[in-house]
């Protein structure tokens, strides 16, 4: 994958989606469908982010503590963890596999809450989803997200189902696959750190992705 200088605009947009998981854990445990889930949770966004850009552009240390405390209750973090860690997850100890998580979510959040109040946005919509599940614990939710001048950004929401509850594992972001683009980043730290967990760990950024998001891309990548 071809690495583009990181811009505001695109580390806003991944921002803004990020942002919805956040919302989505208000409600996380009503045990909804997955689809009304995120439907209900998008109004909560836009109204939560109403007249509040300029606070929160200028409060970032307590965006960043409210959206980590909200996670909690809607990703799952180490399942994403162990799937970006790919087939290194097997001979990382448990210390390191821990830690990883931490690490990646530490710097997801603090990535991507710096933008979430820049993204211009004019609309975000659930779609409609009828096709039926291929297991009944696995679900995906489509969404679109339109900015100001009417650019559209297909967004894909896929979710497992963990002790009765719903939870994100992956979201495929105008074609980018962003499970798949950390767990490819990885992948290539692992190579140029000679296999050493550690210092992939400690110097992990996850940046590509979201360098990637407005071109857009196959999400069979």
């Amino acid at each position: 994958m071809t690495s583009r200088p990181f811009t505001p605009r695109r580390s806003s947009l991944c921002a803004l989606l990020l942002s919805v998981l956040w919302c989505v854990a208000l409600t996380a445990q009503a045990q909804q469908e997955p689809q009304q889930l995120i439907e209900d949770n998008v109004a909560a966004l836009m109204q939560k982010l109403e007249g509040r850009k300029d606070y929160y552009a200028t409060h970032e240390d307590e965006l960043e503590s409210l959206v980590d405390d909200s996670l909690d209750d809607v990703a799952d973090f180490r399942y994403i963890g162990a799937s970006v860690m790919g087939r290194y997850f097997s001979n990382a100890s448990p210390e390191q596999r821990s830690r990883f998580v931490d690490t990646f979510r530490k710097t997801l959040i603090e990535t991507y809450a710096k933008g979430l109040v820049t993204f211009d946005y004019r609309d975000i919509r659930v779609l409609d989803n009828d096709s039926e599940r291929r297991y009944e614990d696995q679900a995906s939710v489509d969404m679109e997200v339109v900015s100001t001048n009417g650019d559209v950004y297909p967004v894909v929401y896929t979710l497992h189902q963990r002790d009765g509850e719903w939870r994100v594992i992956n979201v495929i972001v105008n074609g980018i696959n962003l499970g798949l683009t950390f767990r490819n980043q990885f992948d290539q730290a692992m190579r140029d750190n000679n296999r050493n967990i550690d210092a992939v760990i400690n110097g992990w950024a996850p940046d590509v992705a979201t360098d990637e998001l407005e071109e857009g891309g196959d999400d069979n990548q």
